[in-house]
């Protein structure tokens, strides 16, 4: 959502909340270490990634996921103490937001002059101004900290899959999630629809777990370090963050 879109008469900003201006250090510093060859994650993929991590079945600790989103020491030990906590202010951030219900997705912003060629034409994206690539890959990879257990119950509830199924829809739809059968791209309204339903659907998730946590069998079953229903396909997009 950009910040202009939001109400003249919206609350007093949470100073635990992360603001856009503490997004945009953290998003110009991840840009400024991105590599192609590791994986890199930018500000989308790392926020999908953490709601992964605070609305599902077992909290994990900083040292677990700072991997997946810093893959090289600090050259500069006061820059790099300033970017860890910015980290753990967006991480402690979700939570806060879908307490009070304002929680929004950060996405990525679809380069305006972005087109797509085809032999027969050339198509402009109408789909929409934001991207759900990046943070869909991030929510796959905070799925993947947690695999086993998501599989399992995934394997045995169905209500769990359908409250997933924007978010699913819009994974097949960036090639994140790969489909058992070819399923046709998502029109503009339909994509707009789904993107509209993340925060129904990270709400909808994380009451679940709270009310259903996983079993011993769950949290002691071994799995692979990928898991099935959100497959890590890395995918690199461009443009800007939005919030």
């Amino acid at each position: 959502m950009h910040p202009d879109d939001a109400g003249m008469d919206a609350a007093p900003a949470n100073p635990e909340i992360i603001d856009d201006s503490e997004l945009e250090v953290l998003d110009r510093w991840l840009r400024g270490h991105a590599r192609d060859s590791d994986g890199t994650m930018l500000l989308d993929g790392v926020h999908g990634m953490l709601t992964a991590l605070a609305i599902g079945p077992d909290p994990a600790l900083p040292e677990e996921w700072l991997p997946e989103v810093l893959h090289a020491p600090f050259d500069d030990p006061e820059q790099g103490a300033a970017v860890l906590a910015l980290l753990a202010k967006l991480n402690d951030s979700i939570p806060a937001e879908l307490e009070g219900e304002t929680y929004e997705p950060v996405l990525g912003e679809v380069e305006a002059e972005a087109e797509v060629e085809t032999e027969v034409e050339t198509e402009q994206r109408t789909h929409s101004d934001l991207s759900a690539a990046g943070w869909c890959e991030g929510f796959s990879r905070g799925i993947d900290l947690r695999a086993s257990i998501w599989e399992s119950r995934l394997a045995e509830d169905g209500e769990l899959l359908e409250m997933l199924s924007p978010i699913m829809a819009l994974a097949v739809d960036e090639g994140v999630l790969a489909a058992d059968v070819p399923i046709a791209k998502l029109d503009d309204n339909e994509y707009e629809a789904c993107l509209a339903q993340i925060p129904e659907a990270v709400e909808a998730v994380a009451h679940y777990w709270r009310v259903r946590p996983p079993t011993e069998r769950e949290r002691t079953a071994g799995g692979g370090a990928s898991s099935s229903a959100f497959p890590n396909a890395p995918a690199r997009r461009g443009g800007h963050w939005v919030h």
